[in-house]
């Protein structure tokens, strides 16, 4: 099983492509395994109450969900019906069509992933030089977005077969 870090942020149009494609091609390769990296696209400063759908990713993974069907609802919530998915109740609403509501809803107010949004920011921008998202990690691969444009579907697919060889 080889292991992609996969860098996005939940209210970028390019991510939400990236994720589409990402989704697309992942069942060309089953050997990988996806690693969940949402950051903040304009982090604030330390200690500031962190985004609560980096949180609800983390608490949905833990419940064991879905993650890429919690991805492309949360992502169609955003996007397509432009839900304020940083309400909790709406985060519980989509996170409840795939794992325990009240269990999400008791770890998203524990705060227990409170962290993984400044652990994530700086893994991303402090020590992998990320400078735009959607990226992508698989040891000392890189595959990096383009500032308004993102990653190309054959430009994912080459960077996951390279992975798969390791």
């Amino acid at each position: 099983m080889n292991k992609v870090q996969f860098f996005y942020a939940y209210e970028c149009p390019f991510c939400k492509k990236g994720f589409d494609t990402l989704a697309e091609l992942l069942p060309h390769f089953p050997e990988t395994e996806i690693e969940w990296k949402p950051v903040e696209l304009n982090p604030g400063p330390a200690g500031e109450a962190a985004d609560p759908r980096i949180q609800g990713c983390y608490a949905a993974e833990e419940l064991g969900a879905d993650m890429i069907k919690f991805h492309d609802l949360l992502f169609r919530a955003i996007f397509n019906e432009r839900r304020n998915t940083d309400d909790p109740e709406v985060l519980g609403s989509i996170a409840g069509k795939l794992a325990d509501r009240a269990k999400f809803m008791e770890l998203l107010k524990s705060g227990k992933y409170a962290s993984k949004a400044a652990e994530n920011n700086d893994l991303a921008y402090e020590h992998e030089g990320i400078w735009y998202v959607p990226a992508f990690r698989a040891g000392k691969l890189k595959l990096d977005s383009e500032g308004g444009v993102g990653v190309s579907k054959e430009d994912l697919k080459a960077f996951l077969e390279k992975a798969k060889k390791g």
